[in-house]
């Protein structure tokens, strides 16, 4: 892994709040390499180091975690990218992402609860049957524009989904963004779509009647 280290590579993702400098192509060929290997990622993971985290979740078996186990492993994961891959590589996979769905929608912890507001809105785009969209718009409303930033933009990513993949709830997904203006400021580079969600959902929705 020491070898994998580009300084350079640190202090773009420092800006960030990933502790590593790693250079993630090289990191997935070494997953590549040592292919899934369940108990060799819980002792990388055990490391606490950043980059062996991100390889373990490389290498891990998904289906193979306990509950309780993801749930430390959420709650330890306090680096953005730890975080991201743990919630969308693994739990996403795992048997038990609906427990843990709603357990952490309504965790204090407020990056734990970020994860289960990602997992939310994955169920929103691609399994909502037995989701109450319109209570998930009303604490929305309620709470997006004062949630801490990973929480938030968790939140935002929901409402640009429900807005996107339901049209019944999409003039009201469109109304609580512009009511709340969550991220529309947030700089957005040339080719890319704004993550403020009356024009990530407006985008998007666009691109469905093209295709």
């Amino acid at each position: 892994m020491a070898e994998l280290e580009d300084p350079k590579i640190r202090a773009v993702n420092e800006r960030h709040g990933d502790d590593h400098g790693v250079n993630l192509g090289k990191l997935r060929a070494v997953a590549k390499r040592l292919k899934t290997q369940q108990d060799l990622a819980r002792q990388l993971w055990q490391t606490k180091d950043t980059a062996a985290r991100l390889l373990a979740l490389l290498i891990c078996r998904p289906k193979a975690f306990e509950r309780e186990e993801l749930d430390t492993m959420v709650r330890e994961a306090r680096v953005p990218k730890v975080h991201d891959w743990l919630v969308n590589y693994v739990v996403k996979k795992n048997p038990h992402a609906e427990e843990l769905r709603r357990a952490w929608s309504a965790d204090p912890d407020p990056v734990v609860a970020s994860a289960g507001w990602a997992l939310t809105a994955e169920r929103v785009a691609k399994k909502p049957e037995g989701l109450d969209l319109d209570g998930l718009l009303d604490v929305i409303e309620a709470q997006m524009r004062d949630a801490p930033d990973r929480l938030q933009w968790a939140m935002n990513n929901c409402l640009a989904q429900i807005g996107i993949e339901h049209p019944e709830h999409r003039a009201r997904a469109i109304d609580i963004g512009e009511s709340l203006e969550v991220l529309k400021d947030y700089p957005t580079s040339p080719g890319c779509t704004s993550p403020f969600a009356p024009v990530w959902i407006g985008e998007m929705v666009r691109r469905q009647h093209v295709g």
